[in-house]
């Protein structure tokens, strides 16, 4: 009996250690696989179309994703990021490169990601079109982000199941004070800026007057900027002919399809086998093809194939992006010490001639962004021209850091301004109240253990909580009338919390002219005294850990399109997805208001970004349950 145990033992250790060698002989051959498969790019012979599948938004920084959700599956490419300055660094490669024979742009996922952003991509397009190449847009039902991007193509195409639902900016949004009312909650509001509306979700039940005049200028502008470069994109689209038969309440006479085509909206009514099939015809049909299939050439495998220059002088470029919160953070988000540690050492190494600062923020932390912006001053004082791109938002905390820039570009559509700051404290009094609990205690002094959120502050806090909003304000338009060469009293009259776009933010001298970030490096390295064609960007970024990017490699998630990355949706498949990106703005709105600092430079009214793929995951989460 002994001896039958034992050499049970030994079965067993035997099936363990082969169990082991048999995970660790998987593992390096994933590591293996995914390296070799990292190296190579999948272009065909003789070239083909380069597909632009976007199903997701467009972003200057997208947001990392963790090993964990990478591994459950939970990163998946339901809403992916594409990061701004590659989608349009590979069309801008496809203008005079034979291989490619067409740009092909699959908008039935498209999200948007800010109008300006849009603009800088139709601007790429443009370029493609200007050397004669052919650029084709499909997609089953048009909005206005897909719209704007397709009027930049050569040939518009729709299902003819689709429609043309372009209905301008604006929209509701929730507002809490209610419901804070019903659980007891108090917040305590502290603010300075006639227009600084952003905390007015947890003070009122609707928006002030200020805020709705605020709200609507801006989005008259964005839409008659929207309606602009349409036109001028495609000159034969009769718009407001088309909206005016759309909202006249009556029954259009035929399809919203062949209305749109009658319009010019549209140049055809295709299904997805038509239009791939008028793509073969210009970029050729693959071995063994399927019904409407195409050469295509992949956007992460064009990508990868033309990797930026790196030759010549370096101008360093600090991407300020996301939400500014204090203390390190990921990719996607702002964090005052990454970036400020990020671009002291990039200065120490002595190789940057010039820095360009890309903001893409709604603001966030005073003291993160009063952090960012005494690193970039540091950066000037070692001799750097400081060049600022703004890119879709550029507003409140995101000006604060602006204003250490000699010159800021913008773009017309750039949201910019809410020169103002808040401070918003809850306290649960009232909660504690409905279930029969209290709290009381004494202190040292009027001071101790303020603010008390259970119950409540003190005169004497709010007074200096609000005494510390003043000073920072003062501070913000100070530093803003320094950089601007304004009197204060001049920028007390465009501050205030208002929210410009940005060409009227250029009339009242907010920004200096408008040009993408390829025209700040430009500029950046002249004012260096350098060749603007012997330069090449040094992008200063606090990247993914080399784990997270090798699970990106071996699971696929790297933000490019795929033959079945595109669900198939229905004309109105966007408005169906409205109220879960709703929600996803509303969850994500809360928890910046809730976990952020007491004091806080942030745009609100800055919104029209798609929300995070976190939030939008948490939105998801919470549909599923109310489902149940």
């Amino acid at each position: 009996m002994k001896r039958f145990f034992k050499g049970l033992w030994k079965f067993l250790v035997g099936v363990k250690d082969a169990l082991a060698l048999i995970v660790l002989l998987i593992f390096f051959g994933l590591i293996s696989a995914g390296l070799a498969a990292g190296g190579k790019t999948k272009i065909p012979a003789g070239g083909g179309a380069l597909l632009v599948d976007l199903h997701g938004s467009l972003a200057e920084q997208p947001s990392d994703v963790s090993a964990t959700d990478l591994i459950s599956g939970g990163g998946g490419s339901d809403q992916d990021q594409y990061r701004l300055r590659d989608v349009t660094r590979a069309i801008e490669e496809a203008v005079d490169d034979d291989r490619v024979k067409a740009v092909v742009l699959d908008l039935d996922g498209f999200t948007g990601g800010g109008q300006a952003a849009i603009s800088q991509v139709g601007a790429a397009l443009d370029d493609v079109r200007a050397k004669g190449k052919p650029v084709l847009a499909f997609a089953i039902g048009y909005d206005d982000a897909s719209y704007l991007l397709a009027s930049h193509a050569s040939e518009v195409w729709m299902d003819p199941l689709g429609a043309v639902l372009t209905a301008g900016p604006g929209g509701s949004q929730l507002y809490y004070k209610g419901l804070l009312d019903k659980l007891g909650v108090t917040a305590h509001i502290y603010r300075v800026g006639k227009y600084k509306s952003y905390v007015e979700p947890y003070t009122r039940t609707e928006a002030s007057p200020e805020a709705k005049q605020e709200d609507q200028a801006l989005i008259d502008a964005l839409w008659g900027n929207w309606q602009a470069e349409v036109g001028k994109a495609r000159p034969k689209a009769h718009f407001a002919n088309y909206l005016a038969q759309l909202t006249s309440g009556q029954t259009p006479n035929g399809t919203l399809a062949e209305v749109a085509a009658s319009f010019g909206l549209v140049d055809h009514l295709g299904d997805r086998i038509a239009f791939g099939n008028r793509v073969a015809q210009i970029a050729g049909t693959p071995d063994k093809a399927a019904p409407g299939s195409y050469k295509k050439i992949d956007l992460a495998d064009w990508v990868q194939a033309n990797p930026a220059s790196t030759s010549g002088p370096a101008i360093g470029v600090l991407t300020i992006a996301g939400d500014i919160v204090d203390g390190k953070a990921p990719q996607g988000t702002a964090g005052g010490t990454s970036i400020a540690d990020a671009l002291g050492k990039a200065v120490a190494k002595g190789d940057l001639k010039a820095l360009v600062v890309r903001v893409d923020s709604p603001g966030g932390s005073v003291t993160a962004s009063d952090r960012i912006r005494s690193a970039i001053l540091a950066a000037k004082a070692k001799g750097l021209p400081v060049v600022v791109s703004m890119g879709t938002v550029a507003a409140s905390g995101g000006y604060w850091v602006s204003t250490a820039g000699d010159v800021i570009y913008a773009d017309p559509d750039t949201i910019t301004g809410s020169i103002g700051v808040f401070g918003i404290i809850p306290t649960f009094e009232g909660s504690l109240a409905k279930v029969g609990l209290s709290a009381d205690g004494v202190g040292a002094t009027p001071l101790s253990g303020q603010p008390d959120v259970l119950r409540g502050t003190t005169p004497v806090v709010d007074n200096l909580i609000q005494a510390g909003i003043n000073q920072t304000y003062a501070r913000f338009t100070g530093i803003v009338a320094q950089a601007r060469h304004m009197p204060v009293a001049k920028v007390e009259e465009i501050a205030q919390g208002r929210v410009w776009d940005g060409m009227s933010a250029k009339k009242i001298g907010l920004v200096d002219r408008f040009g993408s970030l390829d025209d700040a490096i430009d500029e950046a390295a002249k004012r260096a005294k350098l060749d603007p064609d012997k330069v090449h960007p040094v992008y200063i970024e606090r990247e993914s850990s080399a784990f997270v990017r090798f699970l990106r490699m071996l699971t696929g998630n790297s933000s490019s399109s795929s033959d079945d990355a595109t669900a198939a949706v229905d004309p109105f498949g966007t408005l169906r997805q409205k109220p879960d990106l709703a929600l996803a703005r509303a969850l994500g709105d809360a928890r910046r208001i809730l976990s952020g600092p007491a004091v806080q430079a942030r745009c609100l009214e800055c919104g029209g970004e798609p929300p995070s793929p976190a939030d939008i995951r948490a939105a998801h989460a919470m549909m599923a349950k109310a489902a149940l």
